[in-house]
């Protein structure tokens, strides 16, 4: 913003003192030239726009943009701010472009010449009970019958830490990532009055993990990610929870097991047996990881992406520059610098974006609008930490918004009603708010 424009008291005084010296005229004079430059200052930088939400954003931004991109309103258009789960929009839409929308995860599986079997991932995000399964079925059809120990491959994942931002809770959106996941990384259990652990899905057998976890719970039903009460190796707890289920599961199809022997790389000599692609395409998990919020599924798409660029194994870095040069591809090396991602699902407060770089994202993503939550004619995503209360999608109309907010007050709701006031439009319908989903006050979303 120019420096003089916040200025025109000063600009005032110093008009005063020369007319005092020089007559009325020349003051005159130079007000009738003053007036209309700071009334166009204002259209031009939007200062008119931010007066008509100061009394609810006292820390944010928000804008409006056609279908073809171009601005129509917005307010503080280049204020870098915390962009919470808003930021997989970005991430989703560079993987798209850098995996492609067909991609599949994979996940290897090998034995060598001494009964052991190895199961190597490449961190596909979708890998669930039921896929295990079927893995194990197809493993029996093959005339496997006997595992001397079962080992997990991590080495296409070396990590320099756990997902930034997360915390050391309990709850599933806390999960670590790992080469080789299962259900999210989060355990589903029940405990009853006796303290008797069971599973909390039926398509999932009891695992020793389950017990662990559920130990001292009060009864009820408990979804808790892998590292709950703490995990000082993330890792080996990850492939802990995988190496359990696949053992179950393959005892399950007849395959006995005698022990499993943790973390492992796969030996050059051992043969693969199987190769499995991930059930559902990159376009169906992305749906689900923005309709759902899910950091978990984010960030490994956010790994992939840098692992298909610059090979395995993973890391932060690699995916960080890669999504950030396919964003420079789609909007401009102005708009993606715009765009600081730390980690892929917008857990970590070192995200930054702006309104405008935000909405260029939603012009590139326009075509696949349809991943995001469909409510009331209204594409949306969420973004929401404490503190950070943000939105972003597309209108009935075809319009794309971003509401950005860095304050303790949750205000999205009214400001985007108050936004769609003047064009009498109301997505949501009711009472003049923008709809329910909205004002969602849920941590990490």
């Amino acid at each position: 913003m120019p420096r003089w424009l916040v200025c025109p008291k000063s600009a005032e005084a110093k008009a005063v003192r020369r007319a005092g010296r020089g007559g009325t005229t020349r003051l005159l004079l130079w007000l009738v030239l003053l007036v209309p430059l700071l009334v166009m200052g204002e259209r031009q930088t939007g200062i008119a726009a931010c007066r008509t939400i100061a009394d609810l954003a006292p820390n944010g931004a928000y804008g409006l943009a056609d279908a073809q991109g171009a601005i129509t309103d917005g307010c503080n258009l280049d204020r870098a701010l915390v962009p919470a789960s808003v930021i997989k929009i970005a991430t989703v839409s560079a993987a798209l472009a850098i995996l492609g929308p067909d991609y599949r995860f994979r996940t290897e599986l090998f034995v060598d010449d001494r009964d052991n079997l190895f199961v190597k991932g490449f961190g596909d995000p979708s890998l669930v009970s039921e896929e295990v399964a079927e893995l194990a079925g197809q493993l029996r059809r093959q005339g496997l019958r006997r595992v001397q120990t079962l080992y997990v491959d991590t080495t296409a994942f070396v990590l320099e830490r756990q997902v930034p931002g997360s915390e050391d809770s309990d709850n599933p959106y806390d999960a670590p990532v790992g080469a080789l996941s299962v259900n999210f990384n989060a355990v589903a259990l029940t405990s009853d009055k006796s303290g008797r652990i069971a599973s909390g899905e039926s398509q999932t057998p009891v695992l020793p993990i389950m017990r662990e976890l559920g130990q001292g719970r009060p009864p009820g039903s408990w979804r808790v990610n892998v590292c709950a009460r703490g995990c000082g190796d993330a890792q080996a707890r990850t492939a802990r929870y995988a190496g359990e289920l696949f053992q179950a599961m393959l005892a399950q199809n007849g395959i006995t097991v005698a022990a499993f022997g943790g973390i492992r790389p796969t030996p050059a000599t051992a043969r693969l047996v199987h190769a499995h692609e991930s059930g559902q395409t990159l376009t169906e998990i992305s749906g689900a990881c923005l309709r759902y919020s899910s950091n978990f599924m984010a960030n490994l798409i956010f790994l992939a992406s840098g692992a298909k660029r610059f090979g395995y194994p993973a890391t932060w870095e690699k995916a960080r520059l890669a999504v950030h040069q396919e964003l420079a591809s789609q909007l401009g090396n102005g708009a993606a610098a715009a765009i600081v991602q730390v980690d892929g699902a917008g857990l970590s407060r070192d995200n930054r974006v702006t309104v405008r770089a935000m909405l260029q994202v939603l012009t590139r993503f326009r075509p696949h609008l349809g991943l995001l939550n469909q409510e009331r004619g209204v594409a949306v995503k969420t973004g929401t930490l404490t503190g950070v209360y943000n939105l972003a999608g597309y209108l009935p109309d075809g319009r794309s918004f971003v509401i950005l907010l860095n304050q303790p007050a949750n205000r999205r709701a009214d400001i985007l009603a108050r936004l769609l006031r003047p064009q009498g439009t109301n997505p949501a319908g009711s009472g003049g708010k923008a709809g329910h989903y909205l004002s969602r006050s849920a941590d990490k979303k």
